[in-house]
Formats: C-alpha cells, sequence, structure tokens
C-alpha cells in the first residue's frame, strides 16, 4: 500500500500512523515498551511489603518529629495538611493508649 493511500485509509482517531514510516513505527513501539517497562517496576516497588513497610516507618518517624515539634512550641507543619493529620492521629493514638493503661491501672488497685 503507498504512503497517500495508507493516508487516505487512515482512521479519524489514528494520529498520523498510517502515514509515519516502519522506522518510526518501530521507535514508538520501543518507547512505549520502554514506558511500560517502567511504570510496572514503579507498581512493583509500589506494592511491595518492604516498601510499604519502609513507607510506614518513614511516616510515623515524620509524625513523631512533627508531635515533638509541637510539644515544643514549634506548632503543626503548615505547609503539609498530610503532615498535621498524621502528627494528630499520632497524639490521639497516644492519649487512648494512656487512657487505657490508668483505666487498667485503676482497676487492678481497685481488686
Amino acid at each position: 500500500m503507498s504512503t497517500e493511500r495508507a493516508a487516505q485509509t487512515a482512521a479519524p482517531g489514528d494520529n498520523g500512523t498510517a502515514t509515519m514510516s516502519r522506522a518510526e513505527l518501530e521507535a514508538q513501539v520501543v518507547e512505549a515498551r520502554r514506558e511500560l517497562g517502567d511504570a510496572l517496576d514503579e507498581l512493583t516497588t509500589r506494592l511491595s511489603p518492604s516498601y510499604q513497610a519502609a513507607q510506614l516507618a518513614h511516616g510515623t518517624k515524620q509524625a513523631a518529629a512533627d508531635v515533638g515539634g509541637l510539644l515544643t512550641g514549634n506548632g503543626l507543619p503548615e505547609h503539609d495538611p498530610s503532615r498535621s493529620r498524621n502528627a494528630k492521629i499520632l497524639l490521639g493514638v497516644a492519649a487512648v493508649g494512656a487512657a487505657t493503661v490508668a483505666i487498667i491501672l485503676v482497676r487492678a488497685v481497685r481488686h
């Protein structure tokens, strides 16, 4: 099929692929495969348990540092709402934990 005929029979949504040379199409396929491989690698990394554990550890350390800043008078981070939220959650968990320990101790002393 000639290039002119291919251009005439190309579908409206082809983005001109019917008029591309074989080398251009092969280069496009190679690039698409590379992008797909990169995306797959990133997904594999993000879904791995070790990556998730590292992210959780990092977030917890950051929240603890933010709570420390709050307790020393520096306040919560204003530039990142998720960090502020995480610090508040950590404070809440610590308060619930302290209240639970206090209740258990009071009940133990009464008996």
